[in-house]
């Protein structure tokens, strides 16, 4: 499968199975359904937060929220003054609070992997296609705004 057909949230849904794995088989305690105390659950959360805020507001600007296909508008407000790229940065966070409840350290990789992919594929195809469409406009936006945070 090319990666233009891989979108993020199927690639974030895939590398769920590996931890989801490392979990099972290395169970927080004797009893695998007990839940790990923090700080696991502030990455997790504050990255649900940052996909849904994100996502309310490619709806509101009717924005095209698919990876490679053309966009329609260059979000620039909200959480997108903060980070080009809030979604993929939910995204990592969800995945870096799952390896920490999972907490051994291979789990670890698995954000890496997701945040590798996002750095060096998605978001550059995304960077040529908002440049090809929106030019000058988005390239003042890239000067003032992060990547990631």
């Amino acid at each position: 499968m090319s990666m233009t057909r891989l979108l993020p949230p199927f690639l974030f849904l895939l590398l769920l199975v590996p931890l989801a794995a490392l979990w099972h088989w290395h169970p927080p305690t004797d009893r695998p359904f007990e839940m790990r105390p923090p700080p696991w659950d502030v990455p997790l959360l504050a990255g649900l937060a940052l996909l849904i805020w994100a996502r309310v507001q490619f709806r509101q600007s009717d924005s095209e929220i698919l990876t490679f296909a053309e966009p329609r508008n260059l979000n620039t407000e909200g959480v997108f003054r903060y980070s080009r790229n809030p979604m993929y940065l939910g995204f990592v966070l969800i995945l870096l609070g799952a390896a920490l409840f999972v907490n051994t350290w291979c789990a670890f990789t698995v954000p890496a992997l997701f945040f590798a992919a996002c750095n060096w594929w998605y978001v550059p195809a995304e960077e040529e296609n908002l440049r090809r469409v929106f030019g000058a406009t988005y390239e003042d936006y890239a000067a003032r705004t992060r990547r990631w945070m």
